[in-house]
């Protein structure tokens, strides 16, 4: 297998978008060609993730649509679906293609229009990502899943509920501060300086997750260009390089032992820091799939960064704010910047690259531009899991 690089990165404003979902996925290519000085006529395949789009606009089939949107003529092009997965698990692919040598140079990346669907109907369509067979009948949704784990938490580490509240919170107020700072984000200058009785006080979701303990619905669109790894210095100086990637596969909540240890995400992690040669302790930034801040907690425990129940203490601490231990979605996450679904995992990896490249936005950028970074994407209730490790060098493999 080559090694594979990126060259270019696009990303549209997250929230409420006129544009349509294949407009708005345009828009993201055409900023990554243009970032990484390449033309169209030099992508050989489309990777795309799109969760919902048949819901949403009525549009199947959306990334040969964005193909011929995009006149990139009849190359193959893929629509990837794994919830909120869906575009991590297209990179994923997308670079498996480009190390084999089918292809040279590709473009990956995703898109959604969640916010435009209202509350009710994309509450409905998310839902859809449960299991259906256990899970539907009973009007199961995602803030009562993670309500759930919420609980679980708490009595795995003998937390008082309404101090894991205070401790969630933490996360909240941190992410929102940097979706702040960020002008791609759907609260960019809204809601940065949260205070702790705001996010407590906040209309009650699921007990234990109030409104400010969940992400957005939103509409946008990121994109990358993939390419081989020995070409990417004819195109840019900067290029950042894939070292590693996992996928995990979990089943019914029913089957599950311990909604706070899913083995879905702990294996993808596992397979990511194995590729790669790197362990967490090497990782300089990690975003992670921040759906509600108990989420934030549990990922950064499976993917090892802290101890089984440490993480609640380690976010009220600040280890993960700038300068802490491990700096943690420094993009204001999906909490800060949204969640347009389709879209998440390249935004994701977007944002680690503007850090790679020193480009973050006054106030949240890390020093010294770090050498290492990592994104955790989650579909579902822990349904699919995928990880992907970059570094501004070829790691130690």
């Amino acid at each position: 297998m080559r090694d594979v690089a990126i060259i270019g990165i696009g990303h549209t404003k997250f929230g409420r978008a006129s544009k349509a979902s294949l407009e708005l996925f345009s828009e993201s290519v055409l900023q990554a060609i243009d970032d990484a000085g390449v033309e169209l006529k030099d992508i050989e395949a489309l990777f795309q993730g799109a969760a919902l789009a048949g819901f949403e606009e009525g549009q199947v089939m959306s990334a040969a649509f964005s193909a011929a949107d995009l006149n990139l003529g009849p190359i193959p092009a893929t629509r990837y679906e794994g919830a909120c997965a869906s575009a991590s698990i297209a990179i994923r692919d997308a670079a498996m293609w480009v190390g084999s040598g089918e292809y040279d140079m590709v473009i990956a990346g995703g898109m959604e229009k969640a916010l435009t669907m209202g509350t009710l109907f994309a509450t409905r369509t998310f839902a859809m990502a449960c299991h259906a067979p256990t899970e539907g009948p009973v009007g199961l949704t995602f803030p009562a899943v993670f309500a759930m784990a919420a609980m679980r938490y708490a009595k795995n580490y003998d937390i008082p509920l309404e101090k894991l509240r205070e401790k969630m919170a933490h996360v909240s107020i941190k992410n929102h501060k940097h979706g702040a700072l960020n002008p791609l984000a759907q609260f960019y200058k809204k809601l940065g300086a949260l205070k702790l009785e705001e996010v407590l006080d906040s209309k009650m979701v699921a007990d234990p997750l109030s409104l400010l303990d969940c992400c957005p619905f939103s509409d946008g669109a990121s994109a990358l260009v993939l390419c081989a790894a020995e070409e990417a210095r004819k195109y840019t100086d900067e290029p950042v390089y894939i070292l590693g990637t996992g996928q995990g596969s979990g089943g019914p909540l029913s089957k599950m032992e311990d909604l706070t240890k899913p083995i879905s995400r702990i294996s993808s992690a596992k397979t990511a820091f194995k590729q790669a040669g790197l362990t967490p302790k090497d990782i300089d930034l990690v975003e992670v799939h921040d759906c509600f801040t108990i989420a934030e907690l549990i990922a950064l425990e499976c993917m090892g960064f802290f101890g089984w129940g440490e993480a609640a203490d380690a976010v009220e601490e600040g280890q993960t704010e700038l300068g802490g231990e491990i700096p943690v979605n420094m993009s204001g996450g999906l909490i800060g910047k949204g969640h347009p679904i389709g879209a998440t995992g390249a935004s994701q990896i977007y944002w680690i690259i503007k850090q790679m490249r020193g480009e973050a936005a006054k106030g949240n950028q890390i020093d010294p531009v770090p050498e290492y970074g990592m994104t955790d994407t989650l579909g579902g209730d822990f349904g699919t899991l995928c990880h992907i490790i970059l570094g501004r060098s070829k790691g130690k493999k």
